[in-house]
């Protein structure tokens, strides 16, 4: 039986794509999440289906990190015993034009929950990091010493987290932190009760494939098709995003024996093309998804995928779910929505 103490667990952002389907394996796993979220990039109702799925009343606390008041608040009716951060504006497009934005949301709001913290005597955290923060890189995989070349304000928002998360650690002794750089989530829960569900235009590559396969949008846009790769598309890591959710529960279990901050990559360490993501899709969902060949985007890279040797070696987890799996569970969660 784990440690009572150590069961409830602060989760920023925990109505979101990621910290949803963090919530349910948290729950899984014996510990009693509280969600603060403002809903800036999430719904009420996965509140309801977060409840559906579990079977657990799930605390919930409306607020924003932002606000020093509602942080206090938060930490006094709820005593967690540890935090997982996922609250952060995440569009990359959009942080460059809305610098200002993303750096008092992302980073100010990281200040004002380290300050409630300390004040609170709580020092574990696991940080939603993110491989932007690597740039382009010439050496495949990419490891966790691999130079840093953010390019965005989104991505320079998560390194200075990183940093500033580190220089903590180094003032604090008793301080825990994890900072795990994600590769790229996709999937959803085998319920179809909880996925990725952007506000507007999608970000990411999944939602666009999946909203044009239901007819939403017309037809999908693959940026290149010139690329030094397998067939032309980049390629990129693609990590089912419930194995994701389950790396910050071994994340957590880790900060409960050990201090200090480490860095960790998680993905699948494989490369899996836009191409050949399109082709899965089609044949594991038998749908079509049209696509044209458009010209590269700005700033886009060939290839990036994860070394994700550390994470196995030292926290024991790694990604168990194959793409048939992304893709299918996407296009259900589409499909139920």
């Amino acid at each position: 039986m784990r440690d009572q103490s150590l069961k409830t667990v602060l989760v920023t952002g925990g109505t979101g794509y990621i910290g949803s389907h963090c919530v349910v394996c948290l729950i899984e796993a014996g510990y009693k999440p509280v969600i603060l979220d403002n809903f800036s990039n999430s719904s009420p109702d996965v509140l309801e289906r977060l409840q559906k799925i579990t079977g657990e009343e799930i605390s919930f606390f409306q607020g924003d990190l932002r606000d020093r008041k509602a942080l206090q608040n938060v930490f006094e009716q709820f005593r967690p015993n540890s935090v997982i951060h996922f609250a952060g504006l995440k569009a990359v497009n959009e942080s460059i034009s809305m610098p200002l934005e993303y750096y008092e949301n992302n980073f100010n709001g990281t200040v004002n929950l380290l300050y409630q913290m300390r004040e609170s005597n709580v020092n574990k955290i696991v940080f939603s990091s993110s491989a932007t923060v690597y740039g382009g890189q010439d050496k495949m995989p990419i490891n966790e010493s691999a130079s840093i070349t953010a390019t965005t304000p989104y991505g320079s928002s998560k390194l200075f987290i990183e940093y500033l998360i580190q220089d903590y650690a180094n003032s604090n002794p008793k301080l825990g932190a994890g900072l795990l750089r994600y590769f790229n989530p996709v999937g959803a829960h085998k319920s179809g009760l909880i996925g990725e569900r952007p506000n507007g235009i999608p970000n990411n590559l999944m939602p666009f494939i999946t909203q044009t396969a239901k007819g939403v949008r017309e037809k999908l846009r693959v940026f290149g098709n010139d690329y030094p790769t397998i067939d032309g598309s980049g390629v990129r890591d693609f990590i089912h995003v419930m194995d994701l959710a389950e790396s910050h529960i071994a994340m957590l279990e880790y900060l409960h024996k050990n201090t200090g901050a480490k860095i960790y990559n998680v993905g699948t360490g494989k490369g899996t093309s836009v191409l050949q993501l399109i082709a899965a899709f089609e044949a594991n969902n038998n749908v079509n998804v049209p696509y044209e060949i458009v010209e590269r985007r700005q700033g886009d890279i060939a290839t990036c995928y994860a070394d994700a040797s550390k994470i196995k070696r030292e926290i024991g987890w790694q990604a168990k779910r194959d793409l048939v799996e992304m893709v299918q569970d996407s296009w259900r969660w589409e499909k139920s929505n």
